[in-house]
């Protein structure tokens, strides 16, 4: 059987890029996404051997995304996309036990090689990378570590594409009243005392 392949772009004209290439190299895109909610509905139901998961997706993003793929089907490896190479990202993503961290730059020479790796048992990290990140991932010598719950941080990246709290709340299946107490805990942990998570807003 071919290896089945789940595919979550918010950019259809890159996802159908990215399909062709996986496809013209004998994969099976099994399901397509748009955003990191959908990801994690279709990899429930699909359990597909690889998540290939775009870093910055609407909604929810890929790192989140991977977190709740790996709970509802833990088989299924998880690579990356980004432009990102700080390390915060990089060992962020080591943290959530993603198996490939390919940049865009380097997708069309680097994501075929990245899922081959990672169903090995393998992990791939695109050659930008820094090895000192891996080396401190390794050692154990964690950047500091984020204080924000997997919810807050949805409903932190929620408000920061300026969605109201009823739509948060309609989004995240959660009442307006448990929006706003995510968002209180938010500002209490960011100390953030300013107007910019104030219900005012919203």
């Amino acid at each position: 059987m071919p290896l089945r392949i789940l595919l979550a772009e918010d950019h259809l004209m890159v996802r159908q890029g990215l399909r062709a290439l996986l496809e013209r190299e004998g994969f099976e895109v099994a399901g397509e996404a748009g955003d990191g909610h959908q990801a994690i509905r279709l990899a429930q139901d699909l359990r597909p051997d690889v998540a290939v998961l775009d870093l910055a997706m609407p909604l929810l993003n890929g790192l989140d995304a991977a977190r709740e793929i790996l709970k509802v089907s833990p088989s299924t490896k998880v690579i990356l996309l980004t432009v990102h190479t700080e390390d915060q990202y990089v060992l962020e993503a080591l943290r959530a036990r993603v198996k490939g961290y390919v940049l865009k730059t380097q997708v069309a020479e680097d994501l075929v090689q990245a899922i081959r790796e990672v169903l090995r048992g393998s992990t791939y990290l695109s050659p930008g990378i820094s090895q000192a990140v891996v080396e401190a991932f390794l050692a154990k010598t964690d950047l500091p570590t984020d204080p924000l719950t997997l919810r807050e941080r949805q409903v932190l990246q929620l408000i920061a594409e300026r969605k109201s709290t009823k739509e948060i709340a309609g989004l995240l299946g959660v009442s307006v009243k448990t929006v706003e107490s995510h968002r209180a805990r938010m500002m209490e942990k960011l100390d953030i005392h300013g107007p910019g998570l104030s219900p005012l807003r919203f």
